[in-house]
């Protein structure tokens, strides 16, 4: 790409140079008696100046700067419409120009014609290469690597398609269905990624629909132009000559046909929506992550990745700063070398420690003369009211590869990230105060009286459990609570962070627990006075909304048992997935549902990210339920103890009552990780459905 922005400053003058050739050329090809003194060209050197033309109005337009300006789809496509389009109109005036004069000077109007089939060519072959690379900035808009290989590989095979059937004779129809076939089959698949139309208003949909239609009938006018002629007496040029325009305006409508039908069907949508909650999930696990950090190493170490992988950067590292001095903590793709140039020139424009954003390094005093191998960079500071931390710097190939929506998810991560940092330094500083010490106690033995010290006891199952924070007051809690018809409620949950704020969390999500599934007298049958576990979620969601820091989060999974009728229904809000044993199929796995913790959003749109699930048990069935600090607790070589071990365990021990198959995984987990602290609290409950279900012996 460096290379190409190299020769464009040639290229205006090779093109200029090589359509007058062309120009002369078909003069001289068409009109001998205007060649008394030269003679008259040979046709391939017609074919060779018409393919340098075209090739060097491509390069140019592939050289030239990105178009596409942040989210401006509509503008982009506007400027297509008002710009290269009105060639069309000009091309028709020109034709009916030309006809008009043929019929009043007919010796004229010949080489009329010559010269107006020459400026048309000429405008067609512009018109094309615009179309071309203003759907190629919307075809890779936020796209892979991969899709970006896909369309360079299509762009070359479309080349030498069409260059072999300018110069070569005409081939077979059938070779031409297979090849060009293969061609639109390609580059339908490829066009089908345009997830910019996600992006439109209804208004912008509207309008992008309109200037589509503009653009497909300008082309159309071309086509109707170069059709006419064909058979035009006046017409002396090679007959592939003819056949490489009609190709190329094929594939030129061909892209603009299927960007309509995207545009109209919003094939990409799915996709993008996708995208987002890509985004979101990214944001929930990190949150995770840094709340359970033990250094601020780790912090930036999850950061730097999560960030990375949210925004897809080709290239990334990560400053920190440190009593006036910069150290480079990650790097990835990209050399030192480059990254000291970088970080020298923002020196020089006095732009360290602020947000930054360009979009075209390629043209961007400075950065022009670095010869990077990227498009775009962003950079994103971490710091407090307090300090300047350092700052995490990301690149992307492509220009325009950043938009304000990135730069809102990082400013997101950076704040969190800057959020923990500054929490794990308070906690470090705090521990030695013995006040600390005073209220960890009092926290501590108001969290023991929240847990239920009575397990429910029933004659269709077994429960057992198990609860152990990693300090004086963790952020695990589970609870039960009867209900009419023979139901059982069980929550489980996890409040991110430790410490007092963390029990006093933990406290108001016990109460919402029991206040929310209060008998509802309203209720117009038996099943609908109590909440389904999404309609608790939700609701538990606006509760804490009021209450909950904008840091903090909970995640929590809600069981409602009918054990009268052999069922139960449960959803999961962000927590660990659920382990569980069928009987009848003589299988262990997981329930694999998706959900979102409890105060990532705070607004309505909330319960669409929650689902209940329905399952009948089976006598004999087991269900474990944990916490991550079951999972994720590490060995001496900091490996985890992950959900495939947990498997395996439940594999070996389903036979078990509850409580031994309980107090076997709690043994493998203490042989896995001895000698190793606790990272995170740890809490299993294990229940087990009786082989003997009351109704069974009725």
């Amino acid at each position: 790409m460096s290379f190409l922005r190299k020769l464009h400053p040639f290229l205006y003058p090779v093109s200029l140079l090589t359509w007058l050739g062309l120009l002369a050329c078909m003069l001289l090809y068409a009109h001998p008696a205007l060649a008394q003194q030269v003679s008259r060209p040979p046709s391939w050197l017609l074919l060779v100046l018409q393919a340098v033309f075209a090739a060097s109005i491509f390069i140019q337009e592939r050289s030239a700067a990105e178009r596409l300006r942040g989210l401006d789809f509509v503008g982009l496509l506007r400027r297509l419409v008002l710009g290269p389009c009105l060639l069309a109109t000009v091309c028709v005036g020109l034709h009916l120009v030309q006809r008009l004069t043929e019929d009043q000077m007919p010796g004229v109007g010949s080489i009329l014609f010559t010269v107006t089939y020459t400026v048309n060519v000429g405008l067609f072959v512009l018109l094309l290469a615009r179309t071309n690379y203003v759907w190629r900035s919307l075809v890779l808009f936020r796209s892979s690597g991969k899709l970006r290989q896909q369309w360079e590989a299509f762009e070359i095979l479309l080349g030498v398609t069409l260059l072999v059937h300018l110069f070569a004779p005409t081939p077979t129809w059938g070779f031409n269905s297979v090849i060009f076939g293969a061609l639109a089959a390609f580059g339908a698949y490829i066009s089908s990624h345009q997830k910019w139309v996600a992006y439109l208003s209804r208004r912008q949909k509207l309008e992008a629909v309109l200037l589509q239609v503009a653009v497909l009938l300008s082309m159309g006018a071309f086509v109707f132009y170069f059709l006419q002629t064909q058979q035009d007496p006046h017409l002396v040029a090679p007959a592939t000559q003819h056949t490489f325009l009609i190709l190329n305006a094929f594939f030129a409508g061909f892209y603009a046909f299927m960007g309509l039908l995207v545009t109209v069907f919003n094939l990409p949508t799915a996709s993008v929506f996708e995208q987002k909650r890509e985004e979101i999930l990214s944001l929930q696990r990190l949150t995770q992550l840094i709340q359970r950090g033990q250094t601020p190493e780790e912090v930036y170490r999850m950061f730097f990745d999560s960030a990375v992988q949210t925004v897809n950067a080709d290239a990334a590292w990560l400053d920190l700063s440190a009593e006036g001095t910069t150290q480079q903590l990650f790097q990835q793709h990209i050399s030192t070398e480059q990254i000291t140039a970088v970080r020298s020139l923002l020196t020089d424009y006095n732009l360290t420690h602020i947000e930054y954003l360009n979009n075209d390094l390629f043209d961007s005093n400075g950065f022009r003369g670095l010869d990077l191998p990227y498009g775009s960079l962003m950079v994103m500071p971490l710091s407090s009211s307090k300090r300047q931390y350092g700052s995490i710097y990301m690149l992307k190939e492509q220009p325009q590869g950043f938009d304000r929506e990135n730069l809102s998810i990082l400013q997101t991560f950076a704040s969190q990230a800057v959020l923990s940092i500054e929490n794990l330094q308070l906690v470090q500083a705090s521990l030695h105060t013995q006040r600390v010490q005073d209220e960890l106690k009092i926290a501590s033995a108001v969290q023991d009286s929240l847990i239920p010290k009575n397990l429910p006891i029933d004659n269709w199952f077994e429960i057992s459990s198990h609860a152990l924070a990693a300090t004086e007051v963790g952020g695990d809690f589970y609870d039960f609570l009867h209900l009419p018809g023979r139901r059982l409620a069980v929550l489980i949950g996890d409040v991110s962070g430790k410490g007092v704020t963390a029990a006093f969390h933990v406290a108001q999500m016990k109460g919402i627990f029991h206040a929310l599934m209060q008998e509802n007298p309203l209720a117009r049958n038996e099943r609908d006075k109590f909440p389904v576990p999404s309609k608790f979620m939700a609701q538990a969601n606006n509760a804490l909304a009021r209450c909950l820091e904008r840091s903090a989060f909970i995640t929590a999974s809600l069981y409602i048992i009918d054990y009268e009728h052999g069922g139960f229904v449960f959803a999961r809000a962000g927590h660990c997935h659920t382990l569980y044993y069928h009987s009848i199929k003589e299988e262990v796995s997981y329930f694999r549902t998706t959900g979102l913790g409890l105060g990532i959003i705070r607004n309505d749109t909330y319960e669409k990210h929650i689902k209940n699930q329905f399952y009948d048990y089976n006598p004999s069935d087991v269900m474990v339920i944990y916490t991550d600090g079951i999972v994720e607790a590490r060995n001496g070589a900091q490996e985890e103890y992950g959900e495939e071990r947990l498997q395996q365990m439940l594999e070996s021990t389903y036979y078990l009552d509850a409580d031994q198959i309980k107090e076997r995984i709690l043994a493998d987990l203490t042989e896995f990780s001895l000698g190793q602290p606790m990272h995170d609290d740890q809490t299993l409950l294990v229940i087990k459905f009786k082989a003997a279900q009351p109704e069974a012996t009725l």
